[in-house]
């Protein structure tokens, strides 16, 4: 064949497999057999290997997965993708419509979908070709998971219209997939996964894309972001105008009149769940107009205008073999019942919090009992009461030791506190969890020194403190287990990179007493270097807002220790900042910032400033960062790319600035 006649058969071939493909995967009515499918998909695979230039980007190719990744990349969402909150009962579904009735001052309709139980991701497309996909991340910052992604054969390549557009879905694994997973996993001698959530965010989180296309995972899309040139009035109309790009949405969506039709249709989902093909964890219940969504608008967490209804945990009953007790970082010990295995909401359970000695005797616990249990929130399972009418007697009473069983120092209850604590300040255990506290997202966050890895060094007596893991070298890191080359280089360089951190992170992962991380970037901004925090005087420290009297003792009497001062010291000798990087707040009297008191909405791509370091520097000057344009935003500041915030804020006359204008006011 020419060139020509290669091109237009690798054109046939990719429309005819992408047709087919919408047909089975979108809307499961198959036009040809697996085997007829196949031996296509074969024949165009082979032209683009034979002719790689005239491979289209859209080629059902791409499903199979490209080549291995080193990492994965950062993703700013240009809209956060905020959690939403919940509601476990019909009082509590009232209440939300009694509060989106006093918002608005009418009553609103509703939307109800089915709660998949995934993994939240994100799909962007320019001119209606698939650029990027990316996981929710924290809501603000997500990960470039766009190769894995393409691998789901229900996420269209290429839409139906030429259309720039961002839209949100949860991908899952079906629960037909996930028993075959695990069959494979079983086989092979394998750790299984939990359930089919953890088993859809293990895949898409894998390097290889490769991986991922084995796992046959699934999508359901069920919001759009953003979309440029079109007017969409409600969110059942956007789920109409995804479809017929050729997006899978769930068919079970209902829009309802009333509260009433919304507490019907939850209630008809709380015996029919277990029969879908997929696992379900509740029902999202969103108001239907967008208008009225952005009258709602936003907490500081969740829209005010959706929320979720979670299903009642299930409840089942397993046998209490033994209490099992740990250490936290603070000393505080913390029993776990240790169960017989049994399935609670679709996840093997073998352990159970019991939270302190008192819950203990206040439920009668024995060893041997038959107890219910279940998943607060379908999430952590508990321990909610025990069968004493099943008791045969040969049951064993649990006593709480009086020594720490780590250390075997005496344990104490604190004045005012429930819990056993020991006060050992170099008991193992403690040492083992401030070190694995002290390494995490919130806190100084360097990747690749998880659990695991801690408690291999710790075990080798390669750290005994956080300086410790600033002294590692290369070659003990090779020493220890499935620590190859290039894991041990990457977990060295984001070490060295985690010294450059401000001083909040470093604050937060010293683990003082009562100070999480807002606290500890409170007091980073108040005193600027950590020599001028360990000089504060208790009042002092209470002047501040935020920080009460409890925290403030903590503050002070953390670093009255000696061997805190030597730790301070031996981290700025081996390089660690001690110093706040961030914005400094100014004050409302001294405050003549343009920001000062405004509503402010950041859409489209920045160029020179970082996201996030352009939201922290405006609310350090008094501004208020929000997500969507309303009649009560007082400026916009719109980067390339900017879409339908943009067309809003220009219809709404609201004040617009770019970039470059951002800068030169920040400057000020």
């Amino acid at each position: 064949m020419s060139e020509q006649d290669v091109k237009i058969e690798i054109d046939r071939l990719t429309d005819l497999l992408n047709e087919y493909a919408y047909h089975y995967y979108v809307l499961d009515q198959p036009k040809v057999s697996d085997a007829e499918y196949d031996q296509l998909l074969r024949d165009l695979m082979g032209l683009e290997q034979d002719h790689p230039a005239l491979k289209r980007e859209d080629s059902p190719s791409e499903r199979v997965g490209g080549e291995p990744l080193d990492h994965f990349k950062k993703v700013q969402h240009d809209i956060p993708m905020l959690s939403l909150s919940n509601a476990f009962n019909e009082e509590e579904l009232r209440d939300f419509d009694r509060r989106a009735q006093q918002g608005l001052g009418h009553t609103p309709t509703y939307s109800c979908e089915l709660k998949i139980d995934g993994l939240a991701v994100t799909l962007k497309y320019e001119n209606g070709r698939f650029v990027q996909g990316a996981t929710r991340g924290d809501g603000t910052t997500g990960e470039d998971i766009t190769s894995n992604l393409k691998t789901i054969a229900s996420i269209p390549l290429r839409l139906k219209e030429d259309v720039t557009i961002e839209v949100r879905g949860e991908a899952f694994m079906p629960k037909r997939s996930f028993d075959r997973l695990n069959e494979a996993k079983e086989k092979n001698g394998e750790q299984l996964f939990a359930n089919p959530r953890n088993a859809a965010a293990g895949s898409l989180r894998q390097l290889d894309p490769k991986i991922a296309a084995k796992r046959n995972l699934d999508i359901f899309i069920y919001s759009i972001g953003q979309v440029q040139d079109k007017e969409i009035d409600s969110h059942h109309e956007a789920l109409q105008y995804v479809e017929s790009l050729g997006f899978k949405t769930n068919d079970q969506h209902k829009h309802c009149e009333t509260i009433e039709e919304v507490i019907t249709y939850c209630e008809g989902w709380l015996d029919k769940r277990a029969d879908l093909p997929y696992e379900i964890d509740g029902i999202v219940i969103k108001v239907d107009s967008l208008k009225d969504q952005e009258k709602l608008g936003f907490t500081a967490k969740s829209p005010r205008w959706a929320t979720a209804f979670k299903f009642p945990a299930e409840e089942v009953v397993t046998t209490l073999q033994d209490i099992e007790l740990s250490i936290g970082r603070t000393g505080v010990v913390t029993p776990t019942a240790i169960l017989d295995p049994v399935s609670v909401a679709g996840t093997t359970v073998q352990r159970a919090s019991l939270h302190n000695e008192d819950l203990i005797r206040e439920k009668d616990l024995k060893l041997g009992d038959k107890v219910t249990i279940k998943k607060a929130g379908d999430i952590i399972p508990e321990v909610v009461n025990v069968l004493t009418e099943q008791r045969t007697g040969s049951e064993k009473d649990f006593h709480m030791p009086t020594e720490c069983p780590e250390c075997e120092s005496e344990l104490v209850r604190l004045e005012g506190e429930v819990a056993l604590r020991c006060v050992n300040p170099k008991c193992p255990a403690q040492i083992r969890e401030g070190l694995i506290h002290f390494v995490s997202r919130n806190a100084m966050n360097i990747d690749g020194l998880g659990e695991r890895v801690i408690t291999q060094l710790f075990s080798h007596q390669l750290v005994t403190d956080v300086a410790d893991l600033y002294k590692l070298k290369r070659e003990e890191l090779l020493q220890l287990e499935r620590m190859g080359e290039k894991s041990v280089d990457n977990l060295l360089t984001a070490i060295e990179a985690s010294k450059e951190n401000s001083l909040e992170k470093l604050l937060f992962g010293l683990g003082i007493r009562f100070v999480g991380s807002k606290a500890a970037k409170t007091l980073a901004q108040h005193f600027e270097t950590v020599d001028k925090l360990k000089e504060a005087t208790r009042a002092q420290l209470e002047d501040i807002d935020e920080i009460g009297e409890k925290m403030a003792d903590a503050v002070v009497t953390y670093f009255e220790k000696p061997q805190v001062d030597e730790l301070i010291d031996e981290l700025k000798e081996l390089g660690v900042n001690t110093t706040y990087k961030g914005p400094k707040p100014i004050s409302q009297e001294e405050n003549d910032s343009y920001f000062s008191g405004k509503t402010i909405v950041l859409t489209g791509t920045m160029e020179e400033l970082n996201r996030n370091d352009a939201k922290a520097e405006i609310e350090a000057l008094g501004g208020k960062v929000t997500g969507s344009v309303s009649a009560k935003t007082d400026l916009l500041i719109a980067g390339e790319k900017a879409g339908s915030k943009l067309k809003k804020a220009e219809e709404l006359q609201i004040e617009i600035w770019d970039e470059a204008r951002l800068i030169e006011e920040l400057k000020r």
